[in-house]
């Protein structure tokens, strides 16, 4: 096994992770672009991840599979972000949408227009624009499925 490497955390404080949990963002995320590495850490509370910048305690992100809670949701990314993605073979491709908490834990929403897609194997990281309208930035988490995300 690796030897694990020392991060400071937004949901954690200092912890120690192992290499495979690092995701390359070559573009960075939107808003975020001088952040091209990331750690993908459970959330003490599932079905919720975190995505923690490497080389600074902000940002951190809290994300969610958007298919608990839209299972109609289609992910449709640009070819030239598939590309840059390494082109993955479709079951080694990840993808989150980016949860906002406000201070009413019931109106958590999610980024279904800006998903991160990963390709799991290169552990490579994209966040792509979706061109389809029904999907935004805002889509009510607890609203659509309250049974399948359960949030104390």
């Amino acid at each position: 096994m690796g030897r694990g490497m020392r991060i400071d955390t937004k949901p954690f404080g200092s912890i120690t992770i192992e290499e495979r949990q690092v995701i390359s963002f070559p573009s960075g995320l939107f808003g975020f672009e001088q952040h091209i590495r990331f750690a993908l850490l459970d959330a003490s509370q599932a079905p919720f991840f975190w995505l923690q910048s490497v080389q600074d305690v902000h940002p951190a992100f809290l994300i969610i599979n958007p298919y608990l809670f839209r299972p109609d949701y289609l992910l449709e990314i640009p070819d030239v972000d598939y590309e840059e993605l390494g082109s993955p073979p479709e079951d080694e491709v990840l993808v989150f949408a980016i949860v906002t908490v406000p201070e009413r834990t019931e109106e958590l929403t999610a980024n279904l227009q800006g998903p991160v897609v990963i390709n799991r194997r290169d552990r490579i990281g994209k966040q792509s624009i979706h061109s389809d309208p029904q999907w935004h930035t805002k889509h009510r988490i607890l609203e659509q499925t309250p049974e399948a995300v359960k949030v104390r």
